[in-house]
């Protein structure tokens, strides 16, 4: 019997009292979320988990059973919502980016209130025996969350440390090596997880750190990375992976390379009406900016938008910068008037145009 309740409708089933629940609010129009999908792939692996016993999963079509997204405030697909027995939210994860924290959340809510060893079942049973069979099932439960982790990426890292902050010279060099390339790929910071350390290592049979690993086959530490710069250059060609398209001139760049606070300031003040959004207007890539820029079009004022997915660096900064988590974002004359319910709310209220309109 599988361990996922789909909810596409209202009215929503309550979630079992005995059980702790987690929520995935997806859309369709979300294809790494929808079934099949990366997002899915990992959640589905993640439910099929023997650990999760004590864990009911339920994928929430966000934009059709709206009262659990007002509920619990979701904004952005994929949300992950966590909640323990009494329906108290206990972590949420916005995105799937970070495949080890939705990983180590689900792992620590199994384990919440279920801290006593189980008593062995008949008075036969020998220690060996017990001990034996509980090895074997952790080795099982450790291999499958590796194998979700190798593939929730194409190409997969796993470092010391995060991109933007390694933690040993031969990390950093390997995110060079992938940055430079214009490779897209996930990581998993593997001090944060000894078990996962140690596990990788049996488990690929590669002794050392950094392990680089494309559609779930290992590629490799460093030295390889850097044998395949040397017979051919074209890393991404040697991998087999398509690079992302940039039309960034970094030479340009380099004479003088703004702040990230500076280059915020400068999106921000581009124009009078400014929409920061995932996708253009002419091609959203979420519901909620879609829904925002029909909004706004139907005033008919000139505006300007930026699309975050584009710009990592952009797209984390600014929720720091503003202290507004989610996207979409407007900002009028340089000041940031909200989200989508803001906006919602204003044009409901009469207020949208008096504050297009510059009264």
């Amino acid at each position: 019997m599988s361990n996922i309740q789909d909810i596409t409708a209202t009215p929503t089933p309550t979630p079992q009292s005995t059980k702790h629940s987690v929520l995935l609010f997806w859309a369709s129009w979300h294809e790494p979320s929808s079934e099949g999908g990366h997002v899915d792939t990992i959640f589905r692996a993640l439910a099929d988990n023997e650990s999760s016993g004590n864990v009911q999963f339920y994928r929430v079509e966000a934009e059709v059973v709206t009262d659990l997204s007002v509920k619990y405030n979701v904004t952005i697909v994929p949300t992950f919502i966590l909640l323990d027995t009494t329906g108290t939210v206990i972590d949420r994860i916005e995105g799937a980016d970070d495949v080890s924290r939705i990983t180590q959340a689900v792992t620590a809510l199994s384990q919440r209130n279920n801290n006593n060893t189980t008593a062995p079942t008949a008075a036969s049973s020998s220690p060996t025996t017990t001990t034996i069979t509980n090895e074997t099932k952790e080795e099982s439960t450790l291999e499958k969350q590796l194998k979700t982790l190798i593939n929730s990426s194409e190409v997969m890292l796993f470092m010391k440390g995060t991109p933007t902050s390694p933690k040993c010279g031969f990390s950093r060099q390997t995110v060079e090596l992938l940055t430079n390339a214009n490779i897209v790929f996930g990581y998993f910071d593997i001090l944060s997880n000894e078990e996962v350390r140690q596990g990788l290592k049996t488990f690929s049979d590669w002794p050392t750190y950094p392990q680089l690993y494309v559609r779930g086959e290992l590629i490799g530490g460093l030295d390889i990375l850097k044998d395949m710069m040397m017979e051919d250059g074209n890393l991404a060609e040697q991998l087999d992976v398509t690079p992302m398209d940039t039309t960034t001139d970094v030479t340009a760049e380099i004479a003088k390379e703004p702040t990230l606070e500076e280059r915020i300031q400068a999106l921000i003040t581009k124009s009078r009406i400014m929409l920061f959004m995932k996708g253009v207007p002419s091609a959203p890539k979420c519901g909620f900016s879609r829904q925002i820029v029909d909004i706004i079009e139907s005033y008919d004022v000139p505006y300007d938008t930026f699309n975050i997915l584009t710009d990592e660096e952009i797209r984390q900064g600014l929720k720091k910068y503003s202290d507004w988590p989610t996207y979409p974002q407007l900002y009028v004359d340089g000041d940031l008037i909200g989200g989508l319910d803001i906006v919602k709310e204003m044009e409901e209220g009469g207020d949208l145009n008096d504050l297009f309109k510059g009264a």
